[in-house]
């Protein structure tokens, strides 16, 4: 009923910057919870980088200082902006969503992912 589709991943250098993009869009009416942004790297465990709710944000520690989570009500988009980015941010990056509709509730939602690859 809703999809979340990421944009933004790519090849940088270290101390290069990335933004990513993730936009929900559905045909029935829905409400964002909760946004929050994971990677996996190779042969690691999908883990949190970063989340956004009404009450605000929060980071790993890895990425505290470097990383930003923002969003815009109006298009319902979250991007994560990533500054000083480190070979060992290199991941997919997916995109999460804990978004209400009439029909099922509070669902979970993810992207589809998008890579980002950071060079030493």
């Amino acid at each position: 009923q809703v999809q979340l589709v990421e944009s933004g991943g790519g090849l940088v250098q270290a101390g290069g910057s990335l933004r990513l993009s993730c936009a929900a869009s559905g045909r029935v009416f829905f409400k964002i919870n909760i946004m929050s942004w994971y990677r996996q790297a190779p042969g690691k465990q999908r883990e949190l980088v970063a989340r956004m709710t009404n009450i605000g944000t929060n980071y790993t520690d890895s990425v505290k200082g470097r990383f930003t989570i923002s969003r815009d009500n109006a298009e319902n988009t979250v991007y994560l902006q990533m500054n000083s980015l480190k070979p060992e941010d290199t991941a997919v990056y997916y995109c999460n969503g804990n978004i209400y509709t009439y029909a099922q509730g509070s669902v979970e939602y993810w992207g589809q992912g998008t890579q980002v690859t950071v060079s030493s």
